[in-house]
């Protein structure tokens, strides 16, 4: 028997029928990629495309024997101006990420990890 997270999108009016079901640890698995790339998008000023086109992977992470690879997505055509704007969301959007973050923190620290 297995469990999922649903998530339903509201289009501002509605609530669509359109919502995309996760297995929980794709749920956690979002959320250290969350992590993972607000951290990388703090520092990432410090580059002019705002990634470093000769070191695009970000980090590997370890899980369950095999690894998730956080990278930049060089093969889409957008990805300057799309890493523009995640950066901008990713600032415009800070206290209620961060909020969130420290929230989980806090519940991790009293889960004992």
């Amino acid at each position: 028997m297995d469990i999922s997270a649903k998530v339903w999108r509201y289009t501002g009016e509605k609530w669509s029928r359109q919502s995309e079901e996760l297995p929980l640890h794709r749920v956690i698995d979002l959320a250290i990629l969350v992590c993972r790339a607000k951290q990388f998008c703090a520092d990432s000023y410090r580059f002019e495309k705002l990634y470093d086109p000769e070191h695009t992977t970000i980090d590997r992470i370890g899980l369950q024997g095999d690894a998730m690879t956080v990278s930049v997505c060089t093969d889409n055509p957008m990805i300057d101006e799309d890493i523009k704007l995640f950066t901008q969301v990713l600032s415009d959007n800070d206290e209620f990420i961060s909020e969130r973050l420290k929230t989980l923190s806090h519940i991790l620290k009293e889960m004992g990890y």
